[in-house]
Formats: C-alpha cells, sequence, structure tokens
C-alpha cells in the first residue's frame, strides 16, 4: 500500500468538507506533534518518578547528611537540582531558603507546562470553527437552493447540509481528545507540584518522618 493509498481517504475530506476541515486536520497534527513532545519531555525530566529522591528527602529528615547527598546524586529526577540547592545552602532563614527553592521549582513547571496553552486553545477553537464551516456550508446550500428556482431538488439542499455538518463533526473530533490529552497533563504537574512543595517543605524543616506523610499516589 503506497503513500497515495494511505492519504486518499484524509484528502478526500479536504476536499469535502472545504479549507475549515484542512484548517482543523491541521490543527490536529500539530497538537499530536506537541502531545508527543510532552510525553517525552516528561519522560526524559522523570515526571512521577522519584523514588531516590524521595529516599534521599528521607534519609535527611533522618538527619542522615551524607547518606542523602549519595543518594541525591543517583536521582534523575528535574527536581534533583532544586534539593541539591537546599543541601548545600544551609545558613539561609528557612522562609528565605523555602521561597528561593520554590521559585526554582516553578521555573522547571513552567517550563514543562510549555505548550499547554496551544493545546487549550486547540480544544477551545476546534468545535468553534467546526461551527463556523457548517453556517458556511448552510449558507451555500441555501444559495443552491435559491439558484435551482423552480426546478428543486431535495438532494441538492440535503448533499449540501450533509457537507455542512462534517466540519462541526470533525471540529468536535479534535477538540475531544485534546481536552482529554491536556486534562491529563495538568493533573500530572498539579500532582508534581504538591510532591516539590512537600519535599522543599521536609528539607528546609525536617521534623516527623518524610516517609509517613507521602500520600500513595506518589509511590509509584
Amino acid at each position: 500500500m503506497d503513500f497515495q493509498t494511505l492519504i486518499a481517504p484524509l484528502l478526500g475530506i479536504i476536499e469535502t468538507g472545504g479549507p475549515v476541515v484542512a484548517i482543523l486536520i491541521a490543527c490536529s497534527v500539530l497538537a499530536v506533534t506537541v502531545t508527543l513532545y510532552k510525553l517525552w519531555q516528561f519522560y526524559r525530566a522523570g515526571v512521577g518518578r522519584h523514588v531516590v529522591l524521595r529516599q534521599s528527602v528521607n534519609l535527611w529528615d533522618q538527619n542522615q547528611h551524607a547518606p542523602a547527598i549519595e543518594a541525591l546524586n543517583r536521582s534523575n529526577s528535574y527536581l534533583a537540582p532544586v534539593i541539591r540547592t537546599a543541601y548545600y545552602v544551609r545558613d539561609t532563614a528557612p522562609s528565605d531558603l523555602s521561597a528561593r527553592l520554590e521559585a526554582e521549582a516553578e521555573a522547571r513547571f513552567l517550563k514543562l507546562e510549555r505548550g499547554f496553552r496551544f493545546l487549550d486553545n486547540v480544544a477551545q477553537l476546534a468545535p468553534l470553527l467546526g461551527l463556523f464551516g457548517t453556517v458556511l456550508g448552510m449558507i451555500s446550500a441555501f444559495q443552491s437552493l435559491q439558484d435551482a428556482g423552480n426546478q428543486v431538488d431535495p438532494s441538492i439542499l440535503a448533499g449540501g447540509i450533509w457537507v455542512a455538518l462534517m466540519t462541526t463533526a470533525v471540529g468536535l473530533a479534535v477538540a475531544m481528545p485534546t481536552s482529554l490529552i491536556l486534562s491529563w497533563f495538568e493533573q500530572r504537574m498539579d500532582a508534581e507540584r504538591v510532591f516539590a512543595g512537600q519535599v522543599i517543605q521536609a528539607v528546609v524543616a525536617p521534623s516527623e518522618s518524610w516517609s509517613e506523610k507521602q500520600p500513595s499516589a506518589n509511590a509509584a
């Protein structure tokens, strides 16, 4: 099966739906590209994979500083540099150190969240583009019906309507999975913020055993 055969159905949809469908398909391709890039970025950053980092902070909370630093050096988590700063900057007031670490962690969060705005725009604009294409298609269908005059053929109107509704269907088909994917990414980042806040407080102001304060959701 050659490339032309593979893309023939897609070209047929674009030809039938017009430029609005072409724009929607382009948006879907870009959304898939951004999604794959974010998944790769999350994997490289170690999002959700903080086992070694948790062990290090737990050791630090138990006043075992040397083993904690050794464990931190083995961590691949993107938060490891933030915690390393806390380990080596010990002469700073806890409130000032906490603010500094939170700012550094937030900078890393913003980098991981880059691209979320585009996915949000696609999820919101795709249905509107689909509706816009439907309106344009309905206008064209009724113009064709008017041009037919007394020789009205119901197939002219029916054909125009289903073509017009295709843009709405394509818009929803693009928007729904994009919205679900964005929601998953945002939930992951919310969990990362909670985790970062816990480890920062555990390092800045160690008290009780940090491992006992961890929710089961971060055990993975």
